[in-house]
């Protein structure tokens, strides 16, 4: 049997990530030449892009790098530290919090719990917190969960794209160190969108996060994490029980040796394209510059939480990279459908992956008025297509509006 070419339409990406890809790094993509991974400009490459990661995370961690592989390749990196029998407290207020929550669980299981359910072990020495859907971890609930259970890990994500939900570093940052705990933190969502140093924040030792969304490179490419020195030094002590994705190992490729900038040695076979198309994301984040970025990403987000308020959705997100809404009353049960209807029309805005289902909206790379109009304004007749009752004029009136002011 022959199958034909395979032709895939340009899409619209309005979700929680992978955003659309800049046409920049789409060009280092294509126009890079066939070369080994050990080429010398694929290393000069693979140099440049962890001093710029540097940058970005905003620390001085000499174990800052990619891991190659989407961004749960980075998170399962930071966590394969974690080994059978610690004592880990996990905060859950998400799909993807809850995610790295059983594979906390079963990094953490002795064999004998692996054994007894190996997809979902209940591991008694892993503490999960759930907080309820909508909701925000807040230093509070951190503090009180580490006192009373005294664990040696304790894992939060900053941005939980599940929710939408911000989350407070600070307060855990703080509960860790009050408590001796090392801290673990989920920045897949927020690294590249909010302003901020890792280094603010000592008693948080790991930090993980992915190629495809605050970075806007293509989603297979490297999930960018940072290690404090205590988290090498204790992984030197205690090893993992992973080759692929160890820290160390995985540092030595970017010449990363003993904590010292140093020649790359072999580890896996990176690929040319990937390092070119990630090293000229990295090269679009800095030109842009965090700080303006994280302004302008809370512009544009109050622009579209405006207008679908104007729509009648109850939007219930705080992430500025993020809305997420009830439909109103009449349409409040056809959240599926009404994504699936956009995403016919190659607008891939998406549902919640839990329950309760609500509809989520994204403006990654997006960061402009025409685009948010266009976001508006496809969301806009997909509801009126499906029945809603608002004056799609007057939304989008208010729209330019709120732009003409600001």
């Amino acid at each position: 049997m022959e199958y034909p070419p395979l032709v895939i339409p340009q899409t619209l990406a309005a979700g929680p990530g992978p955003g659309n890809t800049d046409p920049r790094v789409l060009e280092r993509l294509y126009q890079t030449g066939v070369a080994d991974h050990m080429q010398k400009d694929v290393v000069r490459g693979m140099i440049e892009a962890k001093i710029m990661l540097r940058e970005v995370f905003g620390t001085k961690n000499a174990h800052t790098f990619g891991v190659a592989g989407t961004g749960f390749s980075g998170l399962d990196c930071m966590l394969s530290m974690i080994l059978p029998g610690d004592r880990v407290v996990v905060f859950v207020n998400g799909t993807f919090s809850g995610i790295d929550g059983l594979t906390i669980r079963m990094k953490a299981a002795t064999q004998e719990e692996l054994a007894a359910d190996s997809l979902n072990p209940q591991t008694a020495n892993v503490i999960i917190v759930d907080i309820p859907h909508g909701q925000s971890v807040t230093g509070n609930i951190v503090d009180e969960a580490l006192a009373e259970h005294k664990p040696m890990w304790a894992f939060m994500a900053h941005w939980e794209t599940g929710s939408g939900r911000v989350n407070d570093v600070q307060g855990f940052n703080n509960a860790c160190a009050k408590h001796g705990a090392l801290g673990l933190v989920d920045a897949v969502s927020s690294l590249g969108i909010e302003d901020f140093d890792i280094d603010e924040y000592p008693a948080v030792v790991a930090w993980a996060s992915c190629p495809q969304k605050g970075i806007l490179c293509l989603p297979l490419t490297y999930a960018p994490v940072s290690f404090r020195d205590e988290a090498i030094e204790l992984l030197k002590q205690r090893g993992c029980r992973t080759y692929g994705h160890h820290p160390i190992l995985e540092a030595r490729h970017w010449g990363i040796i003993n904590g010292e900038d140093g020649a790359p040695t072999y580890h896996r076979t990176h690929s040319c394209y990937s390092v070119a198309a990630f090293h000229e994301a990295l090269r679009i984040l800095l030109g842009y510059g965090r700080a303006q970025k994280a302004v302008d990403y809370a512009y544009h987000e109050k622009a579209l939480r405006q207008a679908v308020e104007a729509m009648g959705c109850e939007v219930t997100s705080n992430m500025t990279s993020l809305v997420v809404l009830n439909l109103p009353g009449k349409l409040a049960g056809s959240e599926k459908d009404l994504v699936a209807a956009c995403r016919e029309q190659n607008f891939g805005i998406w549902p919640t992956l839990s329950s309760p289902v609500q509809v989520r909206i994204g403006i990654l790379n997006q960061l402009n008025q025409d685009a948010i109009t266009d976001i508006v304004g496809r969301f806009a007749d997909a509801m009126l297509k499906m029945g809603a009752g608002f004056n799609k004029e007057k939304v989008m009136q208010g729209l330019a509006e709120y732009y003409s002011a600001n």
